[in-house]
């Protein structure tokens, strides 16, 4: 694990990297951090330049406050890019993750080459998730952080608290205080990507386990149809943490869409 000053906020910034190529990029969403990427980044090092950071407030930066405004993780992620000398990049966000990727897309359209929007949306509301977010705030505010990811992290795969990658989330978001928790539910109540959809031209990969209860089929195909140059991947026998539960079958889909740049492609 590296760390660097955040170009922002001036406190270390926690991230993963390993490889050496084009730049990959992966965001990790709500109470994640950058290990649950371990499988991939180990997959894609022998033929990229793998970066996965622990966004503020997470992972290994959860001393810190996160932000209660998506624009500001984006901000921060693109401040760790700057302060890699990344200048170019294949990104990757997973659940408010996506909504993250997004607008840096929309932030930094030169520099995103290519984009992988996976188990996410263009409204942070997210209509037909489980449960409102207006909800999960309260029960939040109730249970604390270790009871809200224990019961959350459940409804991301298939098999529930049994699911493969289960005790890697639990564990992780664990480590985040209720404070971040709180303000990452406000970031992605307040945000709303659907009019920066049509400006995001870059080739893109949707990509969404059939069973996701946290972004349902509409949001999905908002932005498959409202990206100009998207493709579909649709993971059967999955939920919401698709990477973790198959993650052969996730590997080689990005791998397809990664093509050229990946070994052999």
């Amino acid at each position: 694990m590296a760390a660097r000053p955040d170009a922002l906020s001036a406190v270390p910034q926690s991230y993963r990297r390993a490889g050496s190529g084009p730049a990959l990029v992966l965001v990790h969403g709500y109470l994640g951090g950058a290990d649950q990427w371990h499988d991939m980044i180990a997959h894609f090092a022998p033929g990229f330049d793998v970066i996965a950071p622990d966004l503020p407030g997470c992972g290994g930066n959860a001393d810190q406050q996160g932000p209660d405004r998506i624009g500001d993780f984006a901000r921060a992620v693109l401040a760790l890019l700057d302060d890699l000398d990344v200048t170019e990049f294949t990104l990757l966000g997973h659940s408010m993750g996506g909504m993250i990727a997004q607008e840096l897309a929309r932030l930094v359209p030169h520099r995103v080459t290519r984009l992988v929007l996976y188990g996410t949306g263009p409204l942070g509301m997210m209509p037909d998730r489980f449960e409102p977010i207006e909800t999960s705030r309260e029960r939040l505010r109730a249970d604390g952080v270790a009871e809200t990811i224990a019961r959350i992290g459940a409804t991301w795969f298939r098999q529930g608290s049994a699911g493969r990658g289960y005790d890697l989330v639990a564990s992780l978001g664990r480590r985040a205080s209720t404070a971040t928790a709180l303000a990452a539910l406000d970031a992605m109540a307040h945000w709303d990507g659907r009019a920066a959809l049509s400006g995001l031209t870059m080739p893109a990969l949707v990509i969404w386990g059939d069973g996701d209860r946290s972004y349902r089929w509409p949001q999905v195909q908002a932005l498959w149809e409202g990206l100009a140059d998207a493709r579909l991947a649709v993971l059967p026998g999955t939920a919401h943490a698709a990477h973790l539960e198959k993650p052969m079958l996730f590997n080689m889909l990005l791998a397809d869409f990664l093509g050229g740049d990946q070994p052999g492609g």
